[in-house]
């Protein structure tokens, strides 16, 4: 991972904060992006602050522009982009006939169009003659439909589809995808008002143990990838 540029959008909380203090212990230069830059810089800082190598962007994942300048900004700082980690996403568990048509458009706008959009865009900013990987987080619920779920279960099968079609279209570039399907994780997602779901977060899997998972993924041997991660708490298994 020495001086491997890593792109994690959605990183300045949960599983991308997490996944940023791990690969930067491994010295990579982490790239810490999302809509508010106070938290991304406050991760930033705390890696830099423990010897680490991270920065700061802002960005929205459903903006054209935003999305684009993200992208020139670190290859004109920094190089090709090594890794991307979608590690971003909007919540909605409610019952179908309660959820509000502007909440549903927002969700799917998130994490359907704005996981198209950067993916696209970054590919376009990443390395093309030297391996490269991209981690998507479909979830559990990207696998397995829950009730209350149906959008958000919706926007999350979407993306385990669009990728596994982006490793049918590129089998002979150099790109690894890998997909992970996440139980409950204790991260504010769960804090979100359209997250309408009593759950026990001592339960659940802590993003620390995520983060271990998505590092061992990117730094398979050359000639093998993990196509596909499933974990659950323990007390949640599904065989």
């Amino acid at each position: 991972m020495q001086d491997k540029i890593v792109l994690i959008v959605g990183g300045s909380g949960g599983i991308g904060s997490a996944t940023a203090k791990e690969v930067a212990q491994a010295g990579a230069k982490v790239i810490i992006a999302g809509r508010n830059k106070s938290s991304a810089e406050e991760v930033a800082k705390n890696i830099n602050n423990n010897g680490g190598d991270a920065y700061a962007i802002e960005v929205d994942a459903t903006n054209e522009t935003s999305v684009l300048n993200m992208a020139k900004e670190i290859e004109g700082s920094l190089g090709k982009i090594d890794i991307l980690i979608n590690a971003f996403g909007k919540g909605l568990i409610q019952p179908f006939p309660d959820i509000d048509p502007k909440d549903a458009k927002q969700v799917i706008d998130v994490n359907v169009f704005g996981t198209f959009l950067v993916t696209q865009t970054v590919k376009k900013y990443m390395k093309q003659d030297e391996p490269t990987h991209v981690i998507m987080f479909p979830g559990t619920m990207g696998k397995y439909v829950m009730k209350n779920a149906s959008v958000y279960s919706a926007s999350k099968f979407a993306i385990q589809g669009f990728t596994k079609a982006l490793i049918e279209e590129g089998k002979r570039d150099n790109t690894k995808y890998t997909l992970f399907y996440l139980g409950g994780v204790d991260t504010p997602f769960w804090d979100d008002k359209l997250v309408n779901m009593r759950v026990k977060k001592e339960m659940m899997l802590n993003p620390e143990q995520v983060a271990k998972s998505v590092f061992a993924a990117i730094n398979q041997p050359p000639g093998s990838v993990m196509n596909e991660i499933v974990i659950q708490p323990e007390s949640h298994q599904l065989v």
